[in-house]
């Protein structure tokens, strides 16, 4: 006869067996095998949160992600050899036209300045609207937002100010717009002599402004009227009647928002004659382009182009007749000034 502790043995060995058998019984079920786990795999299709920042002088400067687009070649206008040129090359690349939506937050050390609130949910069909996020992402949130400068009213700019359902998405900023552009959208009688397929956006515009009148947060500027220190605003006119440029400058570095001066950037870098089809005044959104670009390129000076490709920052150089994008080269690394040294 077997002692007490031989018998103990044997049925932990009897047990163990069993447990292993379980075990692999169980395995056999819930792992595949390397093809099975190859199918079953899934797909994460968020990418990383939707912001880059540098440093501008003692300005920390961050580029919001708000979405993408494509921007139609039928919204352009040029010569026709121009036109058949854009044609062939976008047959050849059908990504040729592609556009980010970006905001820009300014922060001073003192002051949280958002250049451009992006579209919210007033534009862009859901590709767009992530600006909220982004800047949450970045370590920020909308209630610490002080100032939203307004380069111009068209609504994947402004939407992201309110929602849909009329709350102030920036609940303590102070909105700051030409007076020029708020008189033109804002204006009933205008309004109401727009073409058809014009009024949707004005009744955006009067929807997205109504709260912060309402709240007593809605404050227009004359031309190049200062608004806050280091920062200048520069009339860019023509897209839109009070179109806004934003300089800011820091420790001899400066930065310019320039709204919505370049929508198709390899097209009209090369082709500063060229429009869009949402340039109320062509011929002076035209000049005012031109004269921008030879001006930017002659200075050091860094560009936040919200429908540039993400992250939207760079320097612009002369090529031929035309210029070329220098884009800021993402980084992880933080401290990263506009010149590129840390």
């Amino acid at each position: 006869m077997s002692s007490p502790v031989v018998r103990s043995r044997n049925v932990l060995k009897r047990n163990s067996m069993r447990f292993a058998a379980v075990l692999l019984a169980a395995l056999a079920i819930f792992v595949p095998g390397p093809n099975a786990a190859l199918t079953a795999a899934r797909e994460h299709h968020d990418q990383v949160p939707g912001f880059f920042r540098l440093k501008v002088g003692d300005l920390e400067v961050t580029a919001l992600y708000d979405g993408t687009g494509a921007f139609d070649p039928g919204w352009l206008n040029g010569t026709k050899a121009t036109m058949d040129g854009v044609a062939k090359a976008f047959v050849e690349d059908p990504h040729m036209l592609d556009v980010a939506d970006t905001g820009f937050l300014v922060n001073t050390g003192k002051q949280l300045i958002l250049v451009d609130a992006g579209a919210g949910t007033w534009w862009g069909g859901g590709a767009m609207g992530r600006l909220a996020g982004s800047l949450r992402g970045a370590g920020y949130t909308p209630e610490e937002v002080d100032i939203v400068l307004v380069t111009h009213f068209h609504s994947d700019h402004v939407g992201g100010l309110t929602t849909q359902d009329g709350k102030r998405v920036f609940p303590n900023a102070v909105v700051f717009v030409a007076k020029a552009e708020s008189d033109f959208w804002l204006s009933p009688e205008i309004a109401a002599k727009a073409p058809k397929d014009v009024k949707p956006f004005f009744e955006s515009a009067q929807a997205i402004a109504a709260p912060y009148i309402k709240a007593g947060k809605w404050h227009t500027f004359s031309g190049s009227e200062p608004i806050v220190d280091g920062m200048q605003p520069v009339p860019l006119p023509g897209h839109t009647p009070g179109h806004t440029g934003y300089e800011f400058s820091s420790k001899g570095q400066k930065i310019l928002f320039w709204g919505d001066t370049v929508h198709a950037l390899r097209v009209q870098l090369q082709h500063p004659e060229v429009t869009a089809v949402f340039d109320i005044d062509q011929t002076v959104a035209a000049a005012t382009r031109a004269e921008l670009l030879a001006k930017l390129a002659r200075e050091d000076v860094l560009i936040a182009g919200p429908h540039m490709n993400f992250p939207g920052l760079g320097h612009l150089r002369k090529e031929g007749s035309g210029y070329s994008w220098a884009p800021v080269v993402f980084t992880d690394r933080w401290g990263q000034s506009a010149n590129g040294k840390f």
